[in-house]
């Protein structure tokens, strides 16, 4: 029998790779998804003057992002059927390794405890793709930084990376399924 963890799908990435538009796409053909908590986050933080942004709080930006993701998890799991993550909670450990902070012990620990399926999808850097916006003010470098410390993130923690294909939406979308249908 599969682990329960198994309908559990993470997509990640650097910003700018296509991950969201991914994640929409799989929405509207009838897949549950759970978004990015960041951009979210982001979005509220501006919007009361808060403190909780990548660019003035790291610490605090990720630990809003772990509680998002937790409670992500623990809905997803009740639930029924393949549910998409637009990142997981080891993305967090990839993004304070990115910015030099400390991954702190509950972190870690997060990332070892709620699993995923073991397959992990990740968008590559995507010049062509890549605009920046209100909530992603990261430049090209740093989307290819990110996406190098999730790659080097990722598989610490127990799981296999396939990177996704440079290709449309439509084809990236048959692209994951294809290869979900191939591994059941």
């Amino acid at each position: 029998m599969a682990d329960e963890t198994d309908r559990l799908i993470v997509i990640t990435g650097g910003p700018g790779a296509g991950k969201t538009s991914l994640i929409e796409a799989l929405a509207g053909s009838g897949h549950a998804v759970w978004p990015e908590a960041g951009r979210a986050i982001i979005r509220d933080q501006q919007a009361i003057g808060g403190r909780g942004l990548p660019w003035v709080d790291p610490v605090l930006f990720a630990e809003l992002m772990l509680s998002s993701d937790l409670r992500g998890h623990a809905e997803a799991r009740a639930g029924q059927g393949n549910v998409f993550f637009d990142r997981g909670v080891p993305d967090i450990a990839g993004y304070l390794t990115l910015c030099g902070l400390p991954i702190p012990d509950h972190v870690e620990r997060a990332a070892q405890q709620q699993r995923y399926r073991r397959t992990v999808f990740i968008a590559p850097p995507w010049r062509d793709i890549f605009t920046q916006d209100a909530e992603r003010k990261q430049d090209f470098a740093e989307a290819q930084r990110t996406y190098a410390a999730m790659a080097a993130t990722y598989p610490r923690y127990g799981y296999a990376l396939v990177e996704l294909p440079r290709v449309s939406v439509t084809e990236r979308v048959s692209f994951v399924l294809d290869r979900l249908l191939a591994a059941d």
